[in-house]
């Protein structure tokens, strides 16, 4: 069951009668036309990963709401109207075949965007499922894209997070169609590096939320097929791996894989 926590939403008074239409920094208060913000972000950005700038969307979130750790944020073909940004806790998307069986498609983070599987159909294809108790902030679509228009820095940050998704997938079919079990894994290990140095994490020492079995579907590979590889890694002195706590010993020697 889900438990919802529900926030007032801000908005700017109204204009008075006659008066101009309302200045967009009056509902983003870290937008300023003209000129750089350089106050850093609640949530940094990195190049290619599929953040949402939690600050400047605070104004436009209304909801969070709270996933207990095996319950689903969302399902398949539950209508889409929000994405959502993680706030706290990790998912995975899991898309089901017509014979059961499950296929794990992603892993979200702190600062990550859910959702958006929903655009094409106005129906979510997959379920979100929480690994671990979590948090999302949830941002109703039809005014973010009312936004959108108005704000041409919300626009261009919606922009990127569309981008970085198809990237993500991209990246993720190369490495099905390209990479040996071997390689699989260490590109898996070096893309939870970049995201975590993103969160301003140690990229090197960190903890895995989900199990190696959830890993290995991600990966195309066998469950034994990844418990060996770790082995692997850790003989060849680039990994050392206790439980689900990893430290990259040798990131360069990794990415050489």
């Amino acid at each position: 069951m889900l438990s919802v926590q529900v926030k007032p939403a801000i908005y700017p008074a109204p204009a008075a009668s006659g008066q101009q239409a309302r200045n967009p920094s009056a509902a983003f208060p870290h937008y300023r036309p003209g000129r750089i913000d350089h106050s850093p972000p609640a949530v940094p950005v990195a190049k290619g990963a599929t953040l949402l700038d939690l600050t400047r969307l605070q104004s436009i979130i209304c909801t969070t709401r709270k996933v207990k750790r095996g319950n689903a944020l969302y399902r398949t073909h539950d209508p889409f109207d929000s994405i959502y940004t993680v706030r706290a806790g990790c998912f995975k998307t899991v898309i089901t075949h017509r014979d059961g069986k499950e296929q794990v498609t992603g892993f979200q983070f702190m600062g990550e965007a859910l959702g958006l599987d929903g655009l094409c159909t106005e129906r979510h294809n997959c379920d979100a499922i929480a690994l671990e108790d979590s948090e999302v902030s949830v941002i109703r679509f039809a005014l973010l894209a009312s936004l959108c228009h108005q704000v041409s820095s919300i626009q261009h940050h919606f922009y990127r997070v569309l981008s970085g998704e198809i990237v993500r997938e991209s990246s993720h079919m190369m490495m099905l169609g390209t990479m040996s079990a071997e390689q699989r894994v260490a590109a898996f290990l070096l893309d939870l590096s970049v995201r975590m140095k993103a969160r301003g994490y140690s990229p090197v020492d960190f903890y895995l939320r989900m199990t190696r079995e959830e890993m290995g579907n991600y990966l195309g590979i066998k469950l034994e097929t990844v418990s060996r590889m770790f082995s692997k890694l850790q003989k060849q002195g680039l990994v050392d791996a206790h439980g689900k706590q990893i430290r990259i010993v040798n990131p360069l020697g990794l990415s050489r894989v």
